[in-house]
């Protein structure tokens, strides 16, 4: 499942499960682009991975600015001549607001974290797909696609359907091209997203796998290692799928 000589571009990747696939992807032969809006953790990150032998380096843009993601995706595929890989990555909660109190603030900004993202990286980046070497998008959704999430979770689990949505008419859009688009999605999985809950109610924290069919919570390289043979040539006819991680989650029990 190599993928040498290929060109990856992860965003959201300086940390959590974003970082794990960068470098997962980068121990498989791949040449990274980080993306990330935190320009110190960027350059730390990238020295990680230098430091393992790993060929990277740190773009830092916002992927909710249209006109930043633009301009360095751009840049991106000018300097390499192509991308072979997209890992549509960033996003998040945002914050938790019931509807009747939610502001068009708020609404405009979850949105914009977990679905404009996606459609300014890969719009951008269709052009240099075209030139690369069994290219492909893998977007990040999420089980609050499916279930419209907790409590003032609402429009979080509304931009992730949007995710689930997208990731198949990119599909359907790239078939063409030859460009592959597929989606994971993670259920609950132990990343410091979950830090603050972990150490201030940890019985609620260590009582979450007991929804989970395996037994345990999930960890970033199970992530990680869905996302490389997506990316894989292993994968040559998987596209528009989403695949959920999370050992039985989705089910319930």
């Amino acid at each position: 499942m190599k993928l040498e000589g290929k060109v990856a571009l992860v965003t959201g990747a300086t940390g959590g499960i974003g970082f794990e696939v960068a470098q997962h992807l980068g121990k498989q032969g791949c040449t990274l682009v980080l993306n990330g809006i935190d320009d110190e953790r960027g350059a730390d990150r990238v020295k990680t991975l230098t430091e393992q032998g790993i060929k990277a380096e740190y773009f830092g843009f916002d992927v909710t600015n249209e006109a930043q993601v633009t301009e360095n995706v751009n840049a991106i595929g000018t300097k390499y001549g192509k991308i072979d890989i997209v890992v549509n990555n960033a996003g998040g909660l945002g914050g938790r607001s019931r509807f009747e109190e939610m502001t068009t603030e708020f609404y405009r900004k979850v949105m914009a974290l977990n679905l404009d993202s996606v459609f300014f990286v890969s719009r951008t980046a269709i052009p240099f797909l075209k030139k690369g070497n069994h290219p492909t998008i893998i977007n990040f959704t999420s089980n609050a696609a499916w279930n419209a999430g907790g409590p003032g979770a609402g429009i979080y689990g509304t931009s992730k359907a949007g995710v689930h949505s997208i990731t198949r008419a990119l599909a359907k859009d790239l078939a063409e091209y030859g460009i592959r688009v597929n989606a994971v999605s993670p259920g609950t999985i132990d990343t410091p997203f979950h830090a603050q809950i972990k150490s201030t109610k940890p019985e609620v924290f260590a009582s979450w796998k007991n929804n989970i069919m395996l037994g345990r919570l999930g960890q970033p390289q199970d992530v990680a290692a869905v996302v490389a043979f997506l990316a894989s040539e292993d994968a040559a006819f998987i596209t528009a799928e989403t695949i959920q991680i999370g050992g039985g989650q989705a089910l319930g029990i």
